[in-house]
């Protein structure tokens, strides 16, 4: 590391800016053409599209301001202080943005961003503030930065960012997946249309092909509902069987694992739909292993070995169990009669048969890809400190 430099942060930037928000609510300000980035869209990823967009009257009313892409986004404010991000297109921000633009002569923004990935609890350590942490934009410009030659960021650059773009690239292959799967369940089992030649009847859930019926969740699938161990059984270590206490541990489709426990009480079959059963009520997660669920969730299995079947039948029930979120004395929950209860169309076996013939091979593939994912996530997380403090020779 000879040839490493210190440098402050403002100093390899082209421009450092905060962003704004426009001065009122007025709603002709908001849903325009113009990205517009909240800071709770901070959090180590690439920005390719913005949850919100402003129109050219509230870009005129506030104090935000054009971002180049490519540059580096660090979060000022709350739960997201410190935590960074790189647009890949041209943006505004609120004013908890403070937004990077590094000088391409100095440093290579991909080293700059995955610097700040691996020096995140240094950065937040900055942050002062009671329940609200908060940095400013010196203390984010005054922060130490150590690069190797241009040459040698561009090549640490490569390694990492391939590495991103490949976990990128399948989970856009899994929604796109997770997407068709849907349409398809909805095609056949919403709007029917394979079946639309055949005759219909009445049912108290409208019309529906002559040789289906309306029941209930508990008749196609079993459900158990979670029951925390003893705290005391908890470990990190591995010992034990997988625990996922709620919704904290969902991802998009399946669980991190972050405890395990030595006293299991309920357990969750490997591809049990996890349902989310206190607020907020309709999460949906699968299980990748065999686990044992905390009071937080239910697991559903199909009786018949029709597991996707069932994820996507509680998906489009949904607007269903969101329902429950604004009952009970605290938050919203769902009780087991409330889940077996929950009323359904039930086709055909043989309908059911070919559905998952087909959706089954969609999320074998989503499965596969997310393990890719992982592994690959965890080769980065390897890499990345070893790089940021040379310990292997890029060349």
């Amino acid at each position: 590391m000879s040839e490493w430099k210190i440098y402050r942060l403002g100093d390899i930037c082209r421009n450092v800016c905060n962003g704004g928000t426009p001065k009122s609510t007025e709603p002709s300000y908001y849903g325009g053409n113009i990205p517009w980035l909240n800071t709770k869209e901070v959090n180590f990823c690439r920005i390719n599209k913005t949850e919100k967009t402003i129109t050219d009257s509230g870009f005129q009313n506030s104090s935000t301001k054009w971002i180049e892409k490519n540059s580096v986004i660090v979060a000022m404010y709350g739960a997201t202080a410190a935590k960074v991000a790189v647009n890949m297109i041209p943006l505004t921000t609120n004013q908890a943005c403070c937004n990077l633009t590094i000088d391409p002569n100095l440093a290579d923004f991909r080293f700059v961003y995955f610097y700040l990935c691996h020096k995140y609890a240094s950065l937040a350590a900055l942050a002062n503030g009671g329940a609200q942490q908060n940095l400013n934009a010196q203390r984010i410009k005054d922060f130490d930065i150590t690069l190797p030659p241009l040459k040698e960021q561009k090549h640490i650059g490569d390694i990492l960012w391939s590495l991103d773009d490949k976990i990128e690239l399948n989970r856009r292959i899994n929604a796109n997946l997770e997407a068709q799967a849907q349409a398809l369940f909805r095609s056949w089992f919403v709007d029917f249309e394979p079946f639309r030649d055949g005759p219909f009847v009445d049912s108290e859930l409208g019309k529906i092909p002559h040789d289906w019926k309306v029941g209930t969740l508990s008749e196609v699938a079993d459900i158990t509902m979670g029951q925390s161990p003893k705290g005391s059984s908890y470990n990190e270590e591995g010992d034990g069987i997988i625990f996922y206490q709620g919704r904290a541990e969902f991802g998009n489709r399946f669980p991190s694992i972050r405890l395990y426990t030595t006293e299991p009480t309920r357990i969750a079959e490997i591809n049990s739909v996890l349902l989310s059963v206190r607020a907020p009520v309709g999460d949906i997660n699968i299980a990748k292993n065999k686990c044992c669920i905390g009071r937080g969730l239910a697991a559903i299995k199909s009786k018949q070995g029709y597991n996707s079947f069932i994820l996507y039948l509680l998906q489009s029930l949904k607007p269903l169990l969101e329902q429950y979120n604004g009952e009970g004395t605290v938050f919203g929950c769902i009780n087991r009669k409330e889940i077996e209860g929950l009323p359904i169309i039930i086709p055909k076996e043989s309908v059911i048969n070919e559905f998952e013939r087909i959706a089954q091979n969609i999320d074998f593939e989503i499965k596969s890809l997310t393990t890719e994912q992982e592994t690959l996530s965890a080769l980065r997380d390897t890499l990345l400190p070893k790089l940021m403090n040379g310990e292997i020779n890029v060349e």
